[in-house]
């Protein structure tokens, strides 16, 4: 499959006409115009350095140090998914060699969403006390010593006790990764740095199916695991050397902090992180929570299940799933930047957060029904496709979604928060994906396709009533009730 995206801006006046340099013909293809001419966005050419400035601009964009800092929790994302994604892509292998049923599976699958859930409720908490950096440190270490350690399953209790262990480290990288976001970013950017962070899920299922699997099909199951435990140290060596707060970093520029600063709340920097309880007063930590609870299985189910359902429902074979089943995620990747890119451009219009968090919510929420015909249509091509719509319908939503406690709370409060918000979604994620299981053999999965289709329009009404307005909490109103 080819993606090809092609993109013709045409330079215009303030009066509305197109302008050309000197010696440019009218009657020359637009094509070919575009080039000899020079038409780059929408700026007059005005001298032959024009170029080079915009250049300038663009590549100060990229080498700004909080978007590296977006850049690097994004590739931690990607190889903690890449460390979850080894059990869904050696399933089939794994289901065989250790006569694993479905029902058994999921049970597997839902050992990990439930240690997943209970330590985001700890390491929240934890994250907030300890720092974004000494957290990511401690976490990433512990998980990929457990990805690792799958080596010595054996069969259905084994597995299911080493997910646990991988669900209880790998719990932080989002409380970590969203505390980050907010101490590097000015509010109008967070959409686009969750956007770039929500990148990860997608890319490391992205690169699992066809990196794993040709490890599988080459040195065996086990180094499906060991690999991306490897690339885990990796990364925190380069962690420790480059993550500083704003305030203290080295190599960060006056400029760049002063846009930091002037674009992020008002809060007393060295004020305590609050209490789990004293969080649950919210009225919106109640919507946050519900509306995860009720669509965070419907990502799950396609990061467990999707090599399965296409070795199972399509006869695909361990090469053909490395073949085909990271396009759904590759999908999913650009929704989160389509999504983050929307969500900044409507702020930057002078829409309202309130609106434009939850417009993007909307678009996605009522795009991913694209999943239901999946499940009976007779192309396997089709299929994929069908999934691959639903998964960036997701990721859009999921920019803003998971944007939500970042605009709610202060810095400080955000692990915290978003140790509450996410446990609760995979507390919804693991009852989800064992009734899967259990439905799948005592069904079909067409159910499944039912039940993702409208979960997340139902996550989007709970924003709407339970989250009215979305703005700092405790600065603008009081505490709301519920």
């Amino acid at each position: 499959m080819i993606f090809l995206v092609s993109m013709d801006r045409i330079v215009t006046g303030t009066d509305g006409v197109r302008n050309r340099p000197p010696g440019c013909s009218s009657s020359a293809h637009r094509w070919r115009e575009s080039f000899s001419c020079g038409l780059i966005g929408r700026t007059e050419l005005k001298s032959p350095g024009w170029q080079n400035k915009q250049g300038s601009r663009i590549m100060q964009k990229v080498l700004d140090m909080r978007w590296r800092i977006a850049l690097m929790l994004c590739g931690i994302t990607t190889i903690n998914y890449l460390d979850r994604q080894a059990l869904s892509v050696a399933a089939p292998v794994l289901m065989e060699e250790f006569s694993i049923s479905n029902t058994q599976y999921g049970l597997i699958g839902s050992a990990f969403l439930f240690a997943y859930a209970v330590g985001q409720l700890l390491t929240g908490p934890l994250i907030d006390r300890l720092g974004t950096k000494k957290g990511f440190n401690l976490a990433v270490v512990i998980w990929s010593i457990a990805g690792i350690l799958h080596v010595f399953g054996r069969g259905l209790w084994s597995f299911f006790s080493l997910r646990i262990l991988l669900g209880l480290g790998e719990a932080a990288n989002f409380p970590a990764a969203l505390k980050g976001v907010a101490e590097w970013f000015p509010r109008a950017e967070r959409s686009m740095a969750v956007g770039i962070l929500t990148v990860g899920p997608g890319l490391g299922s992205v690169l699992a199916p066809p990196l794993l699997g040709t490890l599988i099909y080459y040195w065996g199951w086990q180094s499906a695991f060991i690999v991306p435990g490897v690339l885990g140290f990796i990364w925190v060596w380069w962690w420790r050397r480059m993550y500083h707060l704003p305030e203290a970093h080295p190599r960060l520029s006056r400029r760049e902090l002063d846009l930091i600063v002037a674009g992020q709340e008002e809060s007393a920097a060295d004020a305590a992180p609050g209490r789990l309880i004293d969080f649950l007063r919210y009225r919106e930590i109640w919507g946050l929570m519900l509306s995860r609870f009720v669509s965070d299985g419907a990502f799950y189910f396609f990061v467990f299940w999707l090599p399965a359902y296409l070795a199972s429902e399509r006869g695909f074979n361990i090469i053909e799933i490395g073949l085909f089943a990271w396009i759904p995620f590759l999908a999913a990747d650009l929704g989160s930047l389509a999504g983050g890119w929307a969500g900044q451009n409507l702020m930057r219009r002078g829409m309202s957060l309130d609106r434009a968090r939850k417009w993007v919510i909307w678009v996605g929420a009522l795009m991913v029904p694209l999943a239901l015909p999946a499940a009976t249509t007779d192309s396997p091509a089709l299929a994929i496709a069908l999934i691959a719509g639903a998964m960036f319908a997701i990721q859009v939503k999921a920019s803003s979604l998971f944007a939500l406690p970042a605009d709610l709370f202060p810095a400080r409060d955000v692990a915290t928060v978003w140790g509450l918000y996410g446990a609760v979604g995979s507390f919804g994620g693991m009852a989800f994906n064992a009734l899967v299981g259990w439905t799948i053999d005592h069904y079909s999965y067409l159910p499944v396709f039912f039940a993702v289709a409208v979960m997340h329009i139902v996550s989007a009404v709970l924003i709407n009533l339970l989250v009215p307005r979305i703005e700092m909490l405790g600065t603008a109103r009081e505490k709301a009730t519920v």
